[in-house]
């Protein structure tokens, strides 16, 4: 695995400033912060207390710093952008290509038209393209500098080349098949203030109005898409990898950069060596680049395939950070007596959660005060919808060969399977009926699933390793005091 360095030691600086996630709870009397992905609590001493304006708090001192860092990290707060931020000028571009001049003309283009990237250096590299003079030729006419690889070693070591290459603070990667959107790198350098800041991602959206059902679900559902919400991004959070196609990252961060042994998932792999090493890595939704998804239903089921094949990869570097389904034993053990169907199950089923809510109670406390056992139950409640939720979903993606087994062997788990194929489907497409149609998103949906699970079955054959396939336990509530 490739090392990455440690991140300074230096604290936020002052002027930095956090603001609390619309979804972070305050409780009894807002000594108490709960939220975060993971679900974090977060008990304020009264020093801390003091600190807070409101929902706001600006770095002033080491205690401030201190403060903000930790929310930050317990993603129950996001920066407020810097005014601060660093010159473009601090940025080199590099774009990995390979037999994309049209698409490259066209990228290049929009970074010469953007005040703020027109003249930043950019490399492009060329990695053994059939036609290097056509590349050439575009590079040259945007001033961009050519670095080539006789013969393609893949996207990694194109990006490495050119990371290699630049002597700015900063890095912006592009892909060739995107297309970054006026003020994009504005919002993003803005994050650079934190000094253990190592990557930050744009919003990733589809270029142009999308033709035909697959292109609608893409623009619907992308897996390049990260969503409305800032977030912080680590393994087993609610945004766990971020897609190189666009990412600003701080070239002393990245070490030697990406492992060139990975043809796939060598974005998420660099993603969570950075997050182990002590790193923070962002998801920036107010900066926007442009993606041109795959137009033809072949192409689309063929790349979702083959992202499913990089979770081998991944296990083998990270172990359980890949698990498709994060349960505790307490809610798989009320799922499995739910799914028996008969009272006494659903009896048993509502006992364990029940004793899982007494066991939570107390570590909810405060030093002095009762345990909330109405809070315990809420958040029994909550884990156990979701988990049901993530069930559900590897039923149809990541296990449904199994499922498929089962479903033919078993008239109750044929049924069962059915039903949470029908539902998934359904209840995920009534969000995009306007903009893909809910029968439409259903159809795609269960094709996309079958395509992912297909190229992580294959994966792990590959590298008999069924790491990728195994679930995980969550990590307990974490309980700290500020």
């Amino acid at each position: 695995m490739t090392a990455v360095p440690a991140p300074p030691a230096g604290r936020l600086p002052d002027g930095f400033a956090v603001r609390l996630d619309p979804r972070t709870r305050r409780r009894a009397g807002g000594t108490v912060l709960l939220g975060g992905s993971p679900l974090r609590l977060v008990r304020l001493l009264p020093r801390a207390q003091a600190l807070m304006a409101g929902d706001h708090l600006e770095v002033r001192d080491a205690a401030t710093a201190a403060l903000a860092a930790r929310l930050l990290d317990a993603g129950l707060a996001h920066p407020v952008p810097s005014p601060c931020a660093p010159a473009a000028a601090e940025v080199t571009v590099v774009v990995p290509v390979r037999d994309r001049a049209a698409e490259l003309a066209r990228l290049l283009a929009a970074l010469r038209a953007d005040p703020a990237t027109a003249t930043v250096p950019v490399l492009v590299v060329d990695d053994g393209s059939a036609d290097p003079a056509a590349t050439r030729a575009v590079a040259g006419g945007a001033g961009a500098r050519v670095l080539r690889h006789a013969v393609s070693r893949g996207p990694a070591a194109a990006r490495n080349a050119g990371l290699a290459a630049a002597t700015t603070e900063l890095v912006a990667f592009l892909d060739s098949d995107c297309v970054p959107r006026p003020g994009w790198l504005d919002p993003l350098l803005r994050h650079t203030a934190d000094p253990r800041l190592a990557v930050v991602a744009p919003r990733i959206a589809a270029l142009g109005e999308p033709v035909g059902f697959v292109a609608r679900y893409e623009t619907a559902v992308s897996a390049l898409d990260m969503g409305p919400d800032p977030a912080p991004v680590a393994p087993g959070t609610a945004v766990s990898y971020l897609p190189s196609a666009a990412l600003l990252a701080r070239r002393a961060a990245l070490g030697a950069g990406f492992d060139e042994s990975m043809r796939v998932a060598e974005d998420v792999d660099l993603v969570w060596r950075l997050a182990a090493a002590g790193w923070r890595v962002r998801y920036e939704p107010a900066a926007t680049v442009a993606h041109e998804h795959p137009a033809s239903a072949r192409d689309w089921l063929r790349r979702r395939a083959f992202y499913g094949t990089g979770a081998a990869l991944l296990a083998a570097r990270h172990g359980a950070a890949v698990a498709p389904v994060v349960v505790s034993p307490w809610t798989a053990a009320a799922c499995a007596l739910a799914l028996t169907g008969r009272r006494s199950g659903l009896l048993a089923a509502a006992g364990v959660l029940g004793a899982a809510t007494a066991r939570l109670a107390p570590r909810l406390a405060g030093p002095e005060g009762r345990p909330p056992v109405g809070l315990a139950a809420a958040l029994v409640l909550r884990g156990s919808a979701a988990a049901v939720r993530t069930l559900a979903r590897a039923v149809t993606r990541h296990h449904w060969p199994l499922a498929l087994v089962a479903a033919l062997t078993s008239r109750r788990a044929r049924r069962v399977v059915v039903v949470v194929a029908v539902a998934d489907g359904l209840l995920g497409g009534r969000a995009h009926r306007r903009d893909v149609g809910v029968l439409r998103f259903a159809a795609a949906r269960r094709l996309e699933d079958l395509a992912y699970g297909a190229g992580l079955w294959t994966g792990a054959w590959r590298a008999r390793d069924p790491r990728a396939l195994l679930p995980a336990a969550p990590p307990s509530l974490p309980r700290r005091r500020r």
